[in-house]
């Protein structure tokens, strides 16, 4: 009878015990190794250079020359001539186109009259790669335990973090 109750209650105190025991603890840091990896991004680049830009101006016409008065005078009087029918017509048509032709060559035109320098500066983009930290491998230990875990906070060698402690039974 005392061996039945001896394995009773070794069964009862090994039911109420937790096979997986879990204890928050700290450990200490031992190495710390950042990840990287690579990001294209755009840079923007102010570029600047100097150009020619052309400055107009009026400039006065150089007047009729003898063929185009003559021009002129001949239409005219031709025109004078047919819508009046008289010699007259004709005589104040070619004057008329004489004055026209020695008036439309005077008139003044815009033209390019020199070049000043200009500084004229743009943006544009510029791509280039970007080491960036993904996030840190640590090592750490705890009573001769070592671990190692990923994190993305950056740590100091020395630093006491928390760890759950755990034991299984197999």
């Amino acid at each position: 009878m005392k061996k039945y109750f001896y394995a009773i209650f070794c069964f009862a105190v090994a039911g109420c015990h937790p096979v997986n025991a879990e204890t928050l603890r700290t450990a200490t840091i031992t190495h710390i190794e950042p990840n990287y990896y690579w990001e294209k991004t755009n840079i923007p680049v102010e570029q600047c250079q100097d150009v020619q830009v052309p400055i107009y101006g009026n400039v006065q016409g150089e007047g009729a020359s003898a063929g185009d008065v003559l021009s002129g005078a001949i239409i005219g009087g031709l025109l004078g001539k047919a819508l009046t029918g008289q010699d007259n017509g004709a005589g104040f048509g070619a004057l008329v186109g004489a004055m026209g032709a020695a008036e439309n060559k005077k008139q003044g035109s815009q033209k390019i009259v020199g070049y000043q320098t200009q500084r004229q500066c743009g943006t544009f983009y510029q791509e280039e790669s970007v080491r960036k930290i993904k996030n840190y491998r640590i090592t750490y230990e705890w009573n001769g335990v070592v671990g190692r875990s990923y994190t993305y906070n950056n740590y100091s060698i020395g630093t006491q973090i928390p760890v759950g402690v755990s034991i299984n039974a197999k």
